[in-house]
């Protein structure tokens, strides 16, 4: 081979290495460079199996998941830097106040938010309204008595309802608060997914009469209604997990449900499990909600 053929074959070889080098140089840059995850036990994703439980990011006392929607978020989208600040029992006053878990402290969720804050996502109101203790006053041995509808509407009013339009506001300031700790960020306002229908529970499957089930499937519908209310105020985005989980509530059988019953245990991993909370499916449907709000 002479130089002249050396030369031929060493400048074709460039020519088809160069396109592989400018890709690289060019490869697409993270969508978002830092995720906040903000919220209650809904956001945490509780969870009583130590198997996943985690203190990475706040005590081991919020229960919060390994496999959290915020965590499949910040890994499908490479998010460089997530912190999540979620914790199980938190309201809105702990955005802005430390909360007292049972295994130590979490600072106010605010704090984990910045001026550089890209991307936060949101889940809360639901203790503000009472709605996740209003549970746990519902079970019974009786398929007929209503122990919720009897302990919540008085004279005719129905004190839920009440301490749901009383939430609003917080959840208004909330949003608001973000916005001024992270002005850049796209925020992110998730609401609580179907666990139980307005059909009728599956006494005594779940120990809950259909009057209260309905009730309680009513209550959880006005609770989303209020957030998308403030979302809309304080013109953030709503994530709707709530609609698009038809069929999947805690009545439903293992590996088709989302939301556990009041066994605290669950199928789906196998393990302990928060009642009337998301299992792993549920986490899961959370996780793509949100990846389908940002175009993923």
């Amino acid at each position: 081979m002479n130089k002249a053929s050396r030369a031929l074959i060493a400048w074709a070889a460039a020519c088809v290495a160069l396109p592989v080098v400018a890709q690289s140089a060019s490869a697409t840059p993270p969508q978002f460079g830092e995720y906040v995850a903000l919220g209650d036990s809904w956001a945490a994703d509780s969870t009583l199996n130590p198997g996943l439980v985690t203190d990475e990011f706040v005590p081991l006392g919020c229960a919060q998941s390994r496999g959290s929607y915020a965590k499949q978020v910040a890994a499908a989208l490479a998010v460089p830097v997530l912190r999540d600040a979620s914790c199980g029992g938190a309201q809105t006053v702990d955005m802005t106040g430390s909360q007292v878990a049972p295994r130590g402290v979490n600072p106010p969720q605010f704090d984990r938010l910045t001026p550089s804050t890209d991307l936060v996502t949101v889940l809360i109101g639901g203790n503000d309204a009472g709605l996740a203790a209003a549970v746990q006053a519902c079970p019974t041995l009786d398929a007929g008595a209503t122990p919720c509808l009897n302990s919540f509407v008085v004279n005719g009013v129905d004190r839920m309802s009440v301490n749901i339009e009383a939430a609003e506001p917080k959840v208004v300031v909330t949003i608001e608060g973000i916005r001024a700790r992270a002005p850049h960020a796209r925020i992110l306002v998730l609401n609580y997914l179907k666990s139980v229908g307005t059909e009728g529970g599956c006494f005594p499957v779940v120990p809950i009469s259909d009057g209260d089930a309905q009730w309680l499937g009513r209550k959880l519908i006005e609770l989303n209604a209020m957030i998308a209310r403030a979302t809309a105020e304080a013109g953030a985005e709503l994530v709707d997990t709530y609609g698009s989980s038809d069929g999947h509530d805690a009545c439903k059988p293992a590996g088709v449900r989302w939301a556990e019953g009041l066994a605290p245990f669950t199928s789906d991993p196998v393990g302990p499990a928060v009642p009337f909370h998301p299992n792993q499916l549920g986490a899961d449907h959370q996780a793509r909600s949100v990846l389908a709000a940002v175009g993923r």
